[in-house]
């Protein structure tokens, strides 16, 4: 699996909030991608992930 374009190796099974707790020192402040597409804060705990996945975290922009 990658993040954001970093190959990373996790346990099978593993949430994409579990991910980011380990990853990511404010996983609350960013946003995220699975294989392109966006996943919201309060889908990451059920979403696992699986090999060869990508994830992406990214400052959300906010504008007008």
């Amino acid at each position: 699996m990658f993040v954001n374009g970093d190959a990373c190796q996790i346990s099978e099974g593993t949430s994409l909030e579990e991910l980011l707790t380990h990853i990511h020192p404010a996983p609350q402040t960013v946003a995220t991608a699975v294989n392109g597409d966006f996943v919201a804060r309060a889908a990451r705990a059920n979403l696992r992930l699986q090999a060869g996945d990508s994830v992406a975290c990214f400052q959300p922009i906010v504008g007008g």
